[in-house]
């Protein structure tokens, strides 16, 4: 009787020992603060890595998460009436709103019987000085023109481009991001390395 108390009594001290190192914080974690009374927790965000397609241009910077984006396409077309080109590349997204990137050149008039393509040419250059003056420098048709509210409420994000390079440089880019799934920037002028 002596021994089966004895083996019980330690039975129950291993037991209630075992116990009381398993509710031990492990050895690399802080204890808990005390809670103090009134006082409200707060919240410390948890860092995400979303894959991002992003674009630095000096109209502005456009970000999208990757896994957003539904299709990117490029084309150009010719604008009603034939007085300019647009090459252009759409991002579409899951959202409702369409990232617009785009070079727009005028077409040049060709030069009707009687009348040189020198002639054409000289009106052309008149007609672009006499905007620039009244627009602050730039030619009337290289900046983006917004009929508020119509088109500011399209859910169309627009970027007018210095060149048809630029146009190819961001459609290359963000279709890699699309299909690879990855981190991506495009700024004008990056090296390889930063896109």
């Amino acid at each position: 009787m002596k021994r089966t108390l004895l083996t019980l009594t330690l039975s129950l001290a291993l037991g209630t020992a075992l116990f009381a190192q398993g509710a031990k914080a492990p050895r690399n974690q802080q204890p808990a603060a005390p809670a103090t009374p009134g006082a409200t927790p707060s919240a410390t965000p948890a860092p995400t890595n979303i894959a991002l397609w992003r674009c630095s241009l000096p109209g502005g910077t456009y970000s999208v998460a990757v896994r957003s984006i539904v299709s990117v396409s490029q084309h150009e077309f010719a604008v009603a009436g034939g007085t300019a080109r647009v090459t252009e590349v759409n991002i579409d997204t899951v959202g409702n709103t369409v990232a617009r990137f785009y070079y727009i050149e005028p077409m040049a008039p060709s030069s009707p019987v009687g009348l040189g393509q020198s002639t054409i040419n000289k009106i052309q250059d008149i007609v672009n000085e006499a905007g620039s003056r009244v627009t602050g420098g730039d030619e009337p048709w290289k900046k983006v023109v917004k009929d508020y509210p119509t088109s500011t409420h399209a859910h169309t994000i627009e970027y007018r481009l210095d060149s048809k390079e630029q146009v190819a440089a961001i459609f290359t880019s963000a279709e890699a991001a699309f299909r690879l799934q990855k981190n991506t920037n495009y700024a004008p002028g990056a090296t390889s390395g930063d896109q």
